[in-house]
């Protein structure tokens, strides 16, 4: 089975194609020059979809059909790419689909970054905690062994709630790396329902999650309606992009009301499907006839209230692990300081 390609691929491709399209170069030249540009990366898998492509298009296959048949493009593309053939706006359409997985690229980053980042500071409080454990503390116990004859008789027996803190903090810091880990791997798998139940129980998480469906849900409506599509089915087509339960259920509802005969805007605003002042600019690009610019301008603004929420959300995290750390750290520092300052009082 052939590996998907990835949104950056995704996007170049697109964006590629889309420029030559404007230039007036046929499919069939686009796609040879394209694979001429990629020089001896044959062995890529974009690569060899554009070799597979090239022969396909030049026997009289559509450019949807011939991505379709590689098995390397998301089949959103390979849709959106068709439906911009079936109504003429096939340049259009690729330049926007540029912009979606570029968007979609952008998105992934940040969120990758906002993973990467707790996972770094977490191993290092473990190797911290570790390196306490494993050389400081019994460095410290010797020294008083041997001055005292005894830490277990002596005066600095508290030198234990030092080995008591390290330990406690250690192994609550490997229960979430390993808690972590085991999240990132069912995210990526067959379990990402199950961790999007524990992560919407987080309220900044549920925001940043229904803020990602509706990103993606808005991109894909303004795609879809560009390539010339009927409202209502587009919105349905876009619903499938959302990945997210809870907004699902408010297009479900917006959809009923479509079919009762209401518009796709007044159906929003009605079920709160956007903030208030997005539900009016909704309505008014609606009875302007401008809906796919305020479309665009919705995708926007739903991409950078993301990438805000993101970075709260490091913003959180961040000085709360450099906390724990320099608290425990410091807490056992003290610990073992304690005794020494002592002996230095008693000796003055």
């Amino acid at each position: 089975m052939s590996k998907k390609l990835d949104n950056l691929a995704v996007s170049a491709f697109c964006e590629s194609m889309g420029m030559m399209a404007r230039a007036g170069i046929q499919t069939d030249e686009a796609i040879a020059l394209l694979g001429e540009s990629h020089g001896n990366d044959h062995d890529g898998e974009l690569g060899r979809a554009l070799i597979s492509m090239k022969e396909k298009v030049e026997a009289g296959e559509t450019l949807s059909k011939a991505m379709r048949e590689t098995g390397v493009f998301p089949d959103y593309a390979v849709n959106m790419i068709e439906a911009g053939e079936s109504s003429g706006r096939l340049e259009d359409i690729l330049f926007r689909l540029s912009r979606y997985y570029a968007d979609q690229k952008t998105i992934s980053d940040k969120l990758r970054g906002a993973v990467t980042y707790p996972a770094a500071m977490l191993v290092l409080i473990i190797a911290v905690l570790a390196v306490m454990l494993a050389m400081v503390l019994p460095a410290f116990t010797d020294v008083y062994n041997n001055l005292t004859g005894s830490l277990a008789a002596s005066t600095y027996s508290y030198v234990h709630w030092a080995y008591a803190l390290c330990w406690i903090a250690l192994i609550v810091m490997i229960v979430i790396a390993a808690g972590l880990l085991i999240g990132y791997r069912m995210w990526n798998g067959s379990g990402r329902a199950s961790v999007e139940k524990i992560l919407w129980k987080i309220p900044l998480c549920a925001s940043i999650l229904e803020n990602m469906g509706m990103f993606r849900f808005t991109s894909a409506l303004s795609t879809f309606l560009a390539s010339g599509e009927m409202q209502d089915i587009a919105v349905i087509e876009s619903k499938r992009m959302t990945e997210c339960a809870p907004v699902e259920k408010k297009l479900d509802r917006c959809i009923r009301q479509m079919e009762e005969g209401h518009s796709f805007a007044k159906a929003a605003y009605d079920e709160q499907l956007f903030e208030p002042v997005y539900g009016r600019m909704l309505l008014a690009g609606e009875r302007s006839g401008n809906m796919e610019n305020v479309l665009e301008r919705l995708t926007s603004l739903l991409e950078e209230n993301c990438g805000h929420m993101v970075d709260r959300l490091v913003g959180i995290v961040d000085p709360l692990l450099s906390g724990i750390l320099m608290l425990t750290v410091g807490l056992s520092l003290l610990s073992v300081m304690l005794p020494l300052i002592g002996m230095m009082n008693s000796i003055g």
